[in-house]
């Protein structure tokens, strides 16, 4: 899972990003309304925990943004403001859930997914897509009901597909999704294609069809046809 975390509050931006590294996320933290809109405009995020209070004015323009642009990312405003009409008026920016600060960590990260869950898999815990049943708060899966054991790379890989099947993916989005900012450090996208590869075998080698078309100069798609 993708996360864009917008804090001003280094410490507490730094202190989250490291909470949810730890709960197999991958986080993305900016301090500013400038740096988001920068960030929404380049990468696709599943989610975007948003502060309201920023040093150049109030994260509702980020959530503007991300509906303008017709983004599915899930909203949560993170804010001290806390007041009944500070929710309200978040909620109906566009946010889909406001957590007043402060907050317990582990109670930001089960909204996160129950927000995930209801965005992709229509609320369930888990998701079934054939002989494929992946479990997200618990980073399993399976295949005919025998585990499928997968590294965090492969496991978000196959996670990001299947959210987004029938959907054309190209390998810079795919890596920029998977591998965050740390995908400029890498001379080419031949590591997208190797986690794939190891994927598809480890479908196979567990008797799963295999799903995942090569898009020829593009990039890969998840066929559920």
């Amino acid at each position: 899972m993708k996360i864009l975390l917008v804090e001003d509050d280094a410490e507490l931006g730094k202190t989250l990003s490291g909470f949810m590294e730890n709960v197999n996320s991958t986080c993305e933290h900016v301090q500013s309304i400038s740096d988001a809109l920068m960030k929404v405009d380049l990468y696709e995020y599943d989610i975007a925990l948003i502060d309201r209070v920023l040093p150049d004015g109030d994260g509702l323009e980020v959530i503007k943004e991300l509906k303008n642009k017709g983004a599915k990312t899930g909203i949560i405003i993170i804010s001290a403001m806390k007041d009944t009409e500070d929710k309200v008026t978040g909620l109906n920016t566009g946010a889909d859930d406001y957590l007043p600060k402060p907050f317990h960590f582990s109670e930001l990260n089960a909204r996160i997914f129950s927000l995930f869950r209801r965005l992709h898999f229509d609320g369930n815990k888990s998701f079934h897509f054939k002989e494929i049943s992946i479990y997200p708060e618990k980073f399993e899966c399976s295949i005919n009901g025998r585990d499928l054991k997968l590294t965090r790379k492969e496991y978000d890989l196959l996670l990001f597909l299947l959210s987004n099947k029938n959907r054309v993916l190209n390998k810079e989005l795919i890596a920029t999704h998977i591998w965050g900012d740390n995908y400029d450090l890498v001379d080419s996208f031949d590591f997208v294609y190797n986690h794939v590869k190891n994927l598809r075998k480890k479908i196979k080698e567990r008797g799963g069809s295999d799903y995942i078309k090569t898009i020829y100069g593009i990039g890969y798609k998840f066929e559920s046809n």
